[in-house]
């Protein structure tokens, strides 16, 4: 299976009037259903923490049902991961 490059949409969530994080939202879903990326928990809670962030109320709900599958460690590496991200951008 071929695997998506994350690094183009992340980029693009970067430059887009992304006010509400639909981007971030995507890149949660990419992760938690390895939709074209290998599936890895930590990263679709980080994407879904982030669009949470921005205000869409999707990904809280996503961020939550996720999290119900997750031990307490993996969410706060997730955690620490989302908040990683936002210092760098």
């Amino acid at each position: 299976m071929k695997y998506f490059d994350v690094g183009s949409l992340e980029m693009a969530a970067l430059g887009a009037p992304n006010a509400r994080g639909d981007v971030f939202v995507q890149l949660g879903l990419m992760f938690s259903t390895g939709r074209t990326v290998p599936t890895d928990r930590v990263q679709a809670h980080k994407w879904f923490n982030l669009a949470a962030f921005k205000g869409n109320s999707e990904a809280v709900q996503l961020r939550k049902e996720l999290a119900a599958e997750m031990d307490e460690y993996a969410i706060a590496e997730a955690q620490r991961a989302a908040r990683n991200w936002l210092s760098q951008h």
